[in-house]
C-alpha cells in the first residue's frame, strides 16, 4: 500500500490503521450470547431435546410436517457448509481487514439500535392486540370448539411475536454474513475474478438459505404447536381446517418488522450514499468510496443494513405472507369440496418451499470457482454466469413442483385436478423469469433502455432526469401485463380442475392463482442469494478502493458491482411480483374471514357506494404519501451529512491532500441516529391509517343501517392501495436501478467516462434515483403486504 501512495504522489503522514470511532459494542441476539455462555457438552444435549421435541410435534400432527422439518434441518446443514466455506478465504493484508472490521462495527452497532427500537414498538403493538382480541367478538365454528377470546388471543400474540423475532433473526443473518464476506471477496479480487464471485454468490446463499428456511420452519413448527395444544380434529374440537387463521399473526408481526428494518436500513444507507456522493464526487470531484470522504463508512455500513438486513427481513415475510395465506385458500377449498383429507391441501406451501431449499442449493454449487485467475473476460459475464445457475434452479424447480402437486394435491374428487394444479405452479414460474428478464431489460447498461438514459445525460443533468423518469413509468407496463395474464390464467386453470362445492360450482379458481404463487417464490432462495451478491460485491468495491488496491483489481470489483446494480434490481421486481400475488390472496382471505365473523355473504365490493369509493381513494393516497415521506426523510438525513462532510473538508483542509484523516464516525453517528427517528413517521402512517379508516366508517356504518360498512371500506382500501402501490414501486425501483446503471457505464468509457460532464449529470440522476431504490420503492412491496395482514389481524374490529 505505501508503495502505491509513493506512486500516486500521497504524502500521507500516517495510515490509518483502525476506524475505532465506529466501533460499537457487539450485536449479538441476547440468545445467542446466552447460548455461548453454556457449557458445549449442556448445549449439545439441550439442543438434542428441542430437536426431538419438535420432531414429536412433527409426527403427532403429520408425516408431511416431518418432511419438511428434515428438509429445513438438512438446510441448515448446508448453510453451515458455506459459512464454513466463506470463512475459510482470507480477509487479505492489514489495511482491508481494518476497513472491513470499522463497517462491520458500524453496522451491528446501527442494528442492535434499530432492532432495539423495532422490538419495544412490537412489544407495545402486542398488547394492544392482546386488548382487541380480549373483547372481540368470535366465530361460531371457534365457539363450538371451545376455543375461546382469551385462548385466542393468546394464541394470535404469540404468533405475532414470533413472526417478528424471526423476521428479525432473518435480518440478523443476512446483514451477519454481509459483513464478513465483504473483504474476502475483495482479497479474492486481487487472485481471480471468478474467485471473487463464487465467494459473493455463496456468501449470499448462506443468508438465503437460513431466511426461507426459517420462514418455512417457523410456520410449520406454529402450525404443529397449535395442533397439538389445541387437539385438532379430536371429538369436540376445532377442525384442520380452521386451524390456518390462527396463523395470520405471524404473517403480520414478520410484516411489521421487515417495514421498518426497510424504512430504516432504507434511509440510512441512501442518506449516506447522497451525501457522500453530492460533496465527494460532485463538488471535490473524487472517486465513489476515496478513503477522503468522511461519510464513505456510512456509506458502505449502510449496503449491509439497508440492502443486506432490510432484505432479508423482506423476503422472509413475502414468503411468510405468501405461505398462509395460501394455506387459509387451500383449507377453505378443502372444506367447501368436503375433501376427505385436507392436510395435503393446506400444507403444500410448506412442501413447495422445503424442495425449494433444495433445488436453490443445487443452483448455488453450480456456481464454482476456477484455476484462472485475472481480470474477468468479455466472454465470462458474471451475469451469464448466474443467470445458468438460475436456469438450472428454475428446470429443477418444475419437477420438484409437478411432483409435489401429485403427491399431495391428488383427490379422487377430481383426478386430474392436480396437473392443472401444477401448471398454475408452471404459470408462476413463468412469471417470476419474465420478471427478472423484464427487470435486467430495463435495469442492465448491456441493454438499450439503460443506453439511451446514459446517452441523455451528455445534454445536461435535467434531460438525465426527464429520461430516468419516463423509463420508470413505461416500465411499468409489461410486469403489469404479465402479472395480469398470470392472475387470470391461474385462476381459469384452477376453475377447470374439476373441483366443486355441494352446489356443484367450481372453487378452485383463488387456489389456482394461489399454487401460481408459490409456483412463482419456489425459487426464492436463489434470487434472494443473487439479491444478497450486490451489496457484498458493492462494499468489496469500497474496500478495494479505500484500501488503494491496484487499478486491475479495481475493474474486477466494479465488474461485479455492477452486476450487482442489476441483481438487486431484478429481486426488486421480483418481490413486487410476488407481492402483488400475495396481497389478492391476502384480500380473499380477509374477504371469507369477514364473512366468517359477521355470518354474512361477502364476496364483493362495490366502489359505486361513496364511502367505498372513497376508502379507495384513501388507499391509493397512502401509497403516494407513505412514499413522499420516505423520500423527504433520505432528503432531510443527507441535507445533515452534506453539511457535515462540508465542514469536515473546510475544517480539515489536509483531508485532500491525505494529510489528516477524516472523522468517519461522526457521519455513521448523524446518519444512525437521522435514520431511527425518520422512520417511525411513514411506519406509523402505514398501521394506524387502515385501523383508523376501518373503525371510524365502522362507527358510521352503525349509525346509518350498513353493517359491513367498515369492513366493505378497508377492502377497498386494501384493494386500491395494492394496485398504486404495485404501479409505484415498479416505477421507483426500476428508474432508480437504471439510473445508477447508466453512471456505471458512463464510468466503463463511454460517452466521455468519469469526470466529463454527461459523467456528473449522471450522478445527478444516481443521487435522485438513490432513495427511489433503495428506500421508498422496497418499503412498498412490504407495505402493501403488511395492509393485507394488519386488515386479516384486525378485522373483528371493523364490523
Amino acid at each position: 500500500m505505501m508503495e502505491s501512495e509513493m506512486e500516486k504522489g500521497r504524502p500521507y503522514q500516517e495510515k490509518p490503521r483502525t476506524f475505532s470511532t465506529v466501533r460499537s459494542k457487539s450485536s449479538i441476539p441476547l440468545v445467542f450470547r446466552v447460548l455461548m455462555k453454556i457449557n458445549p457438552r449442556a448445549l449439545i444435549v439441550l439442543l438434542l431435546l428441542v430437536v426431538c421435541g419438535v420432531f414429536y410435534l412433527g409426527a403427532s400432527t403429520s408425516p408431511i410436517i416431518v418432511f419438511v422439518f428434515c428438509i429445513c434441518t438438512l438446510s441448515l446443514f448446508f448453510s453451515l457448509y458455506l459459512t464454513k466455506w466463506v470463512l475459510a478465504k482470507d480477509e487479505g493484508p492489514p489495511e482491508m481487514s481494518e476497513i472491513s472490521d470499522a463497517i462491520r462495527d458500524g453496522a451491528e452497532g446501527f442494528f442492535r439500535t434499530q432492532y432495539g427500537a423495532i422490538s419495544k414498538m412490537a412489544c407495545i403493538l402486542a398488547l394492544v392486540i392482546l386488548f382487541i382480541y380480549l373483547f372481540r367478538t368470535i366465530t361460531p365454528q371457534q365457539e363450538a370448539s371451545g376455543l375461546g377470546r382469551t385462548t385466542s388471543a393468546y394464541i394470535t400474540v404469540i404468533a405475532f411475536l414470533l413472526g417478528a423475532v424471526c423476521s428479525g433473526l432473518a435480518g440478523y443473518v443476512g446483514m451477519w454474513v454481509s459483513v464478513r464476506a465483504n473483504v474476502r471477496v475483495s482479497s479474492a479480487a486481487r487472485r481471480s475474478a471468478r474467485e471473487a464471485l463464487q465467494i459473493a454468490v455463496r456468501a449470499g446463499g448462506f443468508s438465503a438459505i437460513v431466511v426461507v428456511g426459517m420462514a418455512v420452519f417457523g410456520v410449520a413448527l406454529l402450525y404443529a404447536t397449535f395442533y397439538v395444544w389445541l387437539g385438532v380434529d379430536s371429538p369436540d374440537s376445532m377442525k384442520v381446517t380452521d386451524l390456518p387463521l390462527l396463523l395470520v399473526g405471524y404473517g403480520f408481526g414478520a410484516s411489521f418488522v421487515a417495514l421498518f428494518a426497510q424504512l430504516g436500513g432504507g434511509i440510512y444507507t441512501k442518506a449516506a450514499d447522497v451525501g457522500a456522493d453530492l460533496v465527494g464526487k460532485v463538488e471535490q470531484g473524487i472517486p465513489e468510496d476515496d478513503p477522503r470522504n468522511p461519510a464513505v463508512i456510512a456509506d458502505l455500513v449502510g449496503d449491509n443494513v439497508g440492502d443486506c438486513a432490510a432484505r432479508g427481513a423482506d423476503l422472509f415475510e413475502s414468503i411468510a405472507a405468501e405461505i398462509i395465506s395460501a394455506m387459509i385458500l387451500g383449507a377453505t377449498m378443502a372444506q367447501r369440496c368436503k375433501i376427505e383429507d385436507p392436510s395435503g391441501f393446506i400444507l403444500f406451501p410448506l412442501v413447495v418451499h422445503s424442495f425449494d431449499l433444495v433445488v436453490s442449493s443445487v443452483g448455488i454449487l453450480s456456481i464454482r470457482g476456477t484455476r484462472d485467475s485475472g481480470l474477468i473476460s468479455p466472454i465470462e459475464d458474471p451475469m451469464a454466469i448466474m443467470q445458468k445457475g438460475y436456469s438450472i434452479t428454475i428446470l429443477l424447480a418444475v419437477l420438484t413442483f409437478g411432483g409435489s402437486t401429485r403427491w399431495l394435491l391428488y383427490t379422487e374428487q377430481a383426478p386430474t385436478a392436480w396437473f392443472n394444479f401444477a401448471l398454475c405452479g408452471l404459470v408462476g414460474i413463468i412469471t417470476a423469469y419474465a420478471f427478472v428478464w423484464i427487470s435486467k431489460y430495463y435495469t442492465d447498461y448491456k441493454h438499450e433502455p439503460v443506453r439511451l438514459l446514459a446517452l441523455s445525460s451528455s445534454t445536461g443533468h435535467g434531460t438525465n432526469i426527464i429520461a430516468g423518469v419516463s423509463l420508470g413509468m413505461e416500465a411499468t407496463a409489461l410486469p403489469v401485463l404479465v402479472i395480469s395474464i398470470a392472475i387470470i390464467s391461474a385462476f381459469w386453470l384452477g376453475r377447470t380442475c374439476g373441483l366443486v362445492d355441494e352446489l356443484g360450482n367450481p372453487t378452485g379458481g383463488l387456489f389456482g392463482t394461489a399454487v401460481a404463487t408459490m409456483g412463482m417464490l419456489s425459487t426464492a432462495a436463489y434470487v434472494l442469494t443473487m439479491d444478497m451478491f450486490g451489496p457484498i460485491a458493492d462494499n468489496a468495491g469500497g474496500i478495494v478502493e479505500m484500501s488503494q488496491q491496484p487499478e486491475s483489481v479495481r475493474e474486477i470489483t466494479d465488474i461485479l458491482d455492477a452486476v450487482g446494480n442489476t441483481t438487486k434490481a431484478t429481486t426488486k421486481g421480483f418481490a413486487i411480483g410476488s407481492a402483488a400475488l400475495a396481497s389478492f390472496l391476502l384480500f380473499s382471505a380477509y374477504m371469507d374471514e369477514v364473512a366468517a365473523f359477521a355470518q354474512l355473504p361477502f364476496k364483493e365490493v362495490d366502489i359505486a357506494i361513496p364511502e367505498v369509493f372513497v376508502g379507495g381513494l384513501l388507499g391509493s393516497m397512502l401509497i403516494f404519501l407513505f412514499s413522499g415521506w420516505a423520500c423527504s426523510a433520505v432528503g432531510r438525513t443527507a441535507q445533515e451529512v452534506v453539511t457535515e462532510v462540508r465542514r469536515q473538508f473546510i475544517e480539515r483542509p489536509g483531508i485532500m491532500d491525505y494529510k489528516e484523516k477524516p472523522d468517519y464516525g461522526r457521519c455513521v453517528a448523524i446518519v444512525a441516529s437521522a435514520s431511527l427517528r425518520e422512520m417511525i413517521k411513514p411506519g406509523a402512517l402505514a398501521i394506524l391509517s387502515p385501523m383508523a379508516v376501518g373503525i371510524i366508517f365502522r362507527i358510521l356504518g352503525h349509525a346509518t343501517g350498513q353493517p359491513l360498512l367498515g369492513a366493505k371500506v378497508v377492502a377497498s382500501m386494501l384493494m386500491f392501495a395494492t394496485v398504486t402501490g404495485i404501479l409505484m414501486a415498479l416505477f421507483l425501483n426500476t428508474s432508480g436501478g437504471a439510473w445508477d446503471n447508466a453512471k456505471k457505464y458512463i464510468e466503463t468509457g463511454a460517452l466521455g467516462g468519469k469526470g466529463s460532464e454527461a459523467h456528473k449529470a449522471a450522478i445527478t440522476g444516481d443521487t435522485v434515483g438513490d432513495p427511489f431504490k433503495d428506500t421508498a420503492g422496497p418499503s412498498i412491496h412490504v407495505l402493501i403486504k403488511m395492509l393485507a395482514t394488519i386488515t386479516l389481524v384486525m378485522a373483528p374490529i371493523f364490523l
